[in-house]
């Protein structure tokens, strides 16, 4: 087919073809009585639940640096180093590991992040019926028994939640400040009013104090509502600030406040777009789209476990709201690339830049090492919080996200980013895990200590014989990017030595007989586990890979098979999104669906919010608990990209090695898909379409000068704009930056 003749939408030559169409808005029956179901809005900085019954609408309110940052103790002791974990574990001593390293997490209540409180109006005779979130425009609406529809939104430019509410004057507005400070010790609110306006002022710990306000103005038509959350350390009038933006953003309306928010949306939007035939799992692909809109901004904290949705039941957050980096963060901050929301998933890797010196400071006084070192378990300030000792005070977790830097150079190709932002701090890292490392009696570097989160939970059977299947592949992960990124940049040398590093941490460990991954030697997987920490060389890694010949595609099978023999009894919701993901990866689609169906099926809410346990109680976990974190659903949304687009290298050492794999996994029901402007690695746009189980058209921009590797989507029977070279099952392509090239079935 001539690229003349492709129509427009697919070309997005169309701008509306990028926006999410009205059928995948999240539509939720009232009355909704928790706030864990509620309507999720948010601009980065500020969070807002809109929810409620009857005549009573509410949103709960939330910003992203509310914390209170008061160590533990215990943490800032002489003896709360590396070295005293690792005597203590020599000499297996459980109760005082857990008295200094674990027991404060439990037992002080900060640091942690601190809810915001709610505002609660009275609609009077007005009933609430259904509750809509519009994701093209991020604003939710919830129509009324007057037959009226409530409008509201979270200013993408400004610190303010604007809601316009139709019909006669309000009854009662009220602002509640959190009951669950009261935990904290902080004396209790000043609460204060006008006569269209309420407002709580609260002092916190270290200098925190923080105003929530509601204010109002009333028109012909209906009252317009303006609400803000602001916060200051050391003593800037938070008050004034508040009253000056609410009343700011009720000056100007609804309408003009509105429309720069509808645009930066629509630019969001824009980035790319996918379709596929399964309707509930598009829906919630855009709705974890928007959750990543909505929740990470530039110029305000990354997203941590619950993003900037702060649960509001009386009490404080669960596992405090905190920076959990044995998988949350960091898969949280996973599909963004692909997506090509870059900006906005930068916004993690900006924030752990700025914490260097905190991190060298870690490194120096906990592991007593050179370079930067991460705690696991995290505060705002990036000091820890201890927890689970094996996990919350493992080196390897900062590999695994010195990774992600990496990741993020591959697929930007911005070379800027990579001199002053990737291999700066990625080199830190390596050379904090370097002084840690020892060989052993055959040269191999081994940690002196070693887990798999969370195997054996928090036991000394949790500390594994160095290095665990987690950790090697962490570290090799770290080390082979840090080799080419910096051969990239034309230090040989530096890439030599960090090749050689990730040499020195030899082989994963394999069980006999079976070829299936162990969580390290001694230690077969013979029970099912939720965290799939040791396949990591799998997924995300691609260290193991199904192209890298016949020994790597048995191990893959083995360790998949034992997943499937062991069943899924320990697994959480964002076990299966990961399996997804991992199945997909592993050239199994029919498996990567079923796990992903099954995620969203049975663990979220009807708001789309993942919550770890089984909601349906269908079996498919012993856990049917519902605390909610978000990176069960951003793995759901990589699964989505797995099926549909990966760009991964061949060698792991080498990007040069990178393939475009186009429609790569393709379960059967998904016969006809599409997609426009996914990211590849080198920063390529690629766009396609697939029709009765067969691709039918491909479109390749490059984002870098170079070779293009494209996987043959055609079968040699395609028809190209430019030439393209055959290279055994891939199909090369020289493009200068902006150029394209389009390729289709006759």
């Amino acid at each position: 087919m001539p690229s003349a003749l492709i129509p427009l939408l697919l070309l997005g030559a169309a701008d509306e073809a990028y926006l999410p169409p009205a059928d995948l808005d999240l539509v939720l029956d009232a009355p909704i009585t928790t706030w864990d179901e509620a309507i999720p809005l948010g601009n980065g900085l500020l969070g807002g639940l809109l929810w409620g019954e009857g005549s009573t609408l509410r949103l709960s309110l939330d910003r992203g640096d509310l914390w209170d940052l008061r160590p533990a103790e215990v943490t800032q002791t002489e003896g709360w180093t590396w070295s005293t974990l690792q005597r203590l574990v020599a000499e297996g001593d459980q109760a005082e590991i857990n008295r200094l390293f674990d027991a404060p997490y439990g037992s002080v209540p900060h640091p942690t992040k601190i809810p915001a409180g709610r505002v609660e109006i009275d609609l009077g005779e007005r009933h609430l019926e259904t509750f809509r979130l519009h994701l093209a425009t991020a604003e939710a609406s919830a129509l009324m028994s007057s037959g009226h529809a409530l409008r509201c939104f979270y200013s993408a430019d400004q610190p303010v939640a604007l809601m316009y509410i139709p019909g006669a004057p309000l009854g009662e507005v009220r602002i509640e400040p959190p009951a669950s400070v009261d935990v904290l010790e902080y004396p209790p609110a000043d609460l204060g009013s006008g006569p269209s306006s309420r407002w709580y002022t609260q002092e916190g710990a270290l200098d925190l104090m923080y105003v929530g306000m509601v204010a109002w103005r009333d028109t012909p038509e209906g009252t317009l509502v303006a609400a803000t959350v602001a916060a200051s350390r050391g003593g800037r009038d938070v008050l004034g600030q508040a009253w000056q933006t609410v009343h700011a953003a009720l000056s100007q309306g609804y309408e003009a406040m509105a429309g720069p928010h509808r645009e930066w949306w629509r630019s969001f939007w824009s980035e790319s777009w996918i379709r596929v035939p399964d309707h509930d799992i598009l829906r919630h692909y855009y709705l974890v789209q928007y959750f990543h809109g909505a929740a990470s901004r530039p110029g305000a904290p990354p997203m941590p476990l619950q993003g900037v949705w702060t649960a509001d039941a009386g009490g404080l957050p669960p596992w405090k709201g905190d920076y959990h980096h044995d998988l949350n963060t960091q898969m949280t901050y996973h599909a963004y690339l692909t997506a090509g929301h870059w900006e906005e998933g930068r916004v993690f890797l900006e924030f752990m830049w700025e914490l260097l010196p905190e991190f060298r400071r870690f490194a120096s006084d906990f592991y007593g090492t050179s370079g930067a070192a991460i705690p696991g378990v995290m505060a705002l300030d990036g000091t820890p919080l201890g927890g689970w000792s094996q996990y919350s005070l493992s080196p390897t977790n900062a590999a695994w996200i010195g990774w992600m830097y990496y990741q993020h150079w591959l697929y930007t190709a911005d070379d800027v980013f990579l001199r002053t932002r990737a291999y700066p701090w990625c080199s830190e890292i390596g050379r904090s895990l370097l002084d840690l490392l020892e060989p052993d009696a055959e040269g191999t570097l081994r940690l002196p200590l070693s887990s798999s989160p969370e195997v054996h939970d928090n036991s000394l059977d949790a500390w594994l014989e160095p290095n665990s299947n987690y950790d090697s592949a962490c570290m090799k992960a770290l080390f082979l990017a840090l080799s080419a990124m910096a051969r990239a940049m034309g230090e040989a040398d530096q890439a030599a030595s960090w090749r050689a590093a990730a040499d020195g941490l030899g082989s994963p460990v394999i069980e006999p007989g079976t070829g299936c991954l162990m969580f390290a030697e001694g230690e077969p997987v013979r029970e099912s586990h939720r965290h799939l920490s040791h396949s990591m060389a799998i997924h995300p890694f691609g260290l193991i890979h199904v192209e890298a010949g016949e020994d790597q595609r048995r191990i893959i099978e083995a360790t998949n098979a034992r997943y499937d023999e062991l069943g899924t009894q320990a697994w959480v919701g964002y076990s299966f999104s990961w399996m997804s993901c991992l199945r997909a990866r592993a050239g199994e689609p029919e498996a990567a669906l079923d796990n992903l169906e099954i995620f969203v099926r049975a663990f979220v809410l009807r708001n789309g919010f993942h919550v770890n346990g089984d909601q349906t109680r269908s079996g498919y976990s012993g856990f049917t608990y519902r605390p909610f974190t978000l990176e069960g659903n951003f793995l759901a949304a990589q699964a989505v990209h797995e099926m549909l687009l990966q760009s991964w290298s061949t060698d792991p050492s080498d990007p040069s090695s990178s393939v475009v794999r186009i429609f790569p996994s393709m379960p059967d029901s998904w016969a006809d898909a599409s997609f426009a402007d996914l990211r590849a690695e080198g920063g390529h746009r690629v766009s396609a379409r697939r029709e009765e189980g067969r691709t039918t058209w491909v479109r390749v921009t490059a984002g870098s000068d170079g070779r293009v590797r494209i996987r043959d989507c055609f079968g040699g029977a395609g028809e190209w704009s430019v030439p393209v070279v055959p290279d055994g099952d891939d199909l090369v392509v020289e493009l200068a930056a902006g150029e394209t090239v389009e390729g289709w079935r006759p």
